[in-house]
């Protein structure tokens, strides 16, 4: 093997986000001498190595055994490597195959590549460092796939809760509630700032519910006007105000036998307020203008952004129909509190706007995903699937990069830059503190100086971590640790 202007150790490590077992290499050539230089190289850079002395060899391995890449000669007796590359994807096995010969054949390399080899090197190498590097690379794709794979699993797994995505315990609370409640008729009220999912919160429910055969009728609360709420909520009769030239059915009879989902509900005006605790108590409305009243069956779920007990001290809500929508609370957490769900978010949104521009992107690459991870995410989910579409739109690959995100890498940063720099000051929460409860209000306010501080810090000392870190009293490590954790610094712990 030629060797390099640097040492045969050389540190190519994966990504992060895609660390797992240890690396897992496979050395195919005729001639043990190669073997054994290539198997000492990738030993030293702390990768398990196998070997193999011909293709036949190399297929009885890669049946049994977990391989991330396999390295392997075109040129060897029996079973070539252009026949182990037809096997491997004959099989579909689960391995990237890098390619090598001492012949500088153009016609081969691309011959190989357009069998699905992930790339060719010829022999001899230019560097030590080229091997490792190609090799490395190879197991970053391998892994991306398998993540991506996981994902896609984890995916239709969720499916049972419609659009409802994620991991975390505090979605997993979600999950309990939702589904404890579904089959009931009791009336839930759904807590969350804008973007965090409470429409599909709603609709899972129904789903989930006897009703979910029957409408499912949604309004938001804030979107009526004043003077037309009990007509769109209850219905009129011809002549019942000005305007109102025919009959009109109001949401609750449209929603009969099914569910009526009233979001913003702490925006409805008092007397609004009156007929809906009388709707929900008795089961009876009345539309404007008449003085028959018309029994309905419908299942409500409310929902607010804004604390509702505040409002009843303000005098703005009636504190008996708070009692009567709230017999089933659940309340949605932001997105900055449950980041460890972020990833399986954006691939869902990738999936979803990749299918609908029939484009072939499958994958988000590790430093994307870090950046991501970092971003404050005030307008929650919803934000996080307004960026995500975006990169769909301007990706021109199979797997979407940093330059896609509409806050990626400004022209002339790195990749490893704009993934790594500090993320954007802090975004006030979407709710006053004095609209929470105190705990809440507690962490919200916590959370915000954490990360002010951090940023900032990293702001003075230009990005560089270590001085920032000697700045805040801390060790390096625990610094990194802190201010990721606070969202002030890409990556994940």
């Amino acid at each position: 093997m030629k060797e390099g202007r640097s040492s045969d150790r050389a540190e190519f490590p994966l990504s992060p986000e895609l660390l797992g077992p240890p690396l897992c290499v496979l050395v195919v050539d005729d001639e043990p001498a190669v073997r054994r230089a290539i198997a000492r190289l990738f030993a030293g850079n702390g990768w398990e190595v196998l070997t193999a002395e011909d293709g036949g060899a190399a297929l009885d391995i890669l049946a049994t055994q977990r391989v991330d890449v396999a390295l392997v000669d075109l040129m060897m007796p029996r079973v070539s490597g252009m026949e182990v590359l037809a096997q491997v994807r004959e099989r579909h096995l689960d391995v990237e195959l890098v390619m090598m010969t001492a012949f500088a054949d153009v016609e081969t390399a691309v011959r190989a590549v357009r069998a699905g080899a992930h790339h060719f090197l010829t022999k001899p190498f230019r560097s030590n460092d080229e091997v490792v590097f190609t090799v490395a690379k190879a197991a970053e794709r391998r892994r991306l796939f398998d993540r991506t794979h996981r994902l896609e699993q984890q995916l239709e797994v969720h499916e049972k809760l419609g659009e409802l995505i994620g991991n975390s315990a505090e979605m997993r609370e979600v999950y309990r509630l939702a589904t404890g409640v579904a089959p009931t008729a009791s009336t839930v009220l759904i807590l969350g700032e804008s973007g965090t999912g409470k429409e599909l919160t709603a609709r899972a429910i129904h789903q989930h519910s006897p009703r979910a055969g029957r409408p499912f009728v949604a309004v938001n609360c804030s979107a009526i006007p004043v003077d037309l709420v009990e007509s769109e909520l209850f219905g009129h009769v011809r002549g019942a105000f000005t305007g109102a030239t025919v009959t009109r059915e109001g949401l609750f009879e449209l929603a009969n036998l099914g569910t009526l989902f009233l979001d913003e509900v702490g925006d409805l005006p008092p007397l609004a307020q009156v007929k809906l605790l009388r709707a929900l108590q008795e089961g009876e409305v009345k539309r404007v203008g008449s003085n028959e009243t018309r029994l309905v069956d419908v299942r409500v779920v409310a929902a607010t952004n804004v604390d509702l007990r505040s409002r009843i001290v303000a005098g703005r809500f009636r504190e008996d129909l708070f009692y009567r929508l709230n017999v089933v609370p659940i309340a949605l957490p932001p997105l900055r509190a449950r980041r460890a769900d972020i990833p399986l978010l954006a691939q869902h949104f990738l999936l979803k706007y990749a299918g609908r521009a029939k484009k072939p992107i499958r994958s988000i690459a590790p430093e994307a995903m870090r950046l991501l991870q970092a971003q404050p995410w005030p307008g929650n989910v919803r934000e996080l699937e307004n960026a995500v579409e975006h990169a769909v739109v301007f990706c021109r690959g199979e797997t979407l990069g940093v330059e896609d995100l509409p806050f990626g890498r400004r022209p002339g940063e790195s990749v490893a830059a704009a993934a790594d720099a500090p993320a954007a000051p802090p975004a006030p929460s979407a709710l006053p503190l004095a609209d929470l409860p105190y705990p809440d209000a507690k962490q919200q306010a916590l959370a915000d100086f954490e990360r002010a501080y951090f940023v900032e810090l990293l702001r003075r000392a230009s990005g560089n971590v270590s001085e920032a870190a000697r700045q805040a009293g801390l060790d390096r490590s625990n610094f990194r640790r802190a201010a990721r954790r606070a969202g002030a610094l890409g990556g994940s712990d």
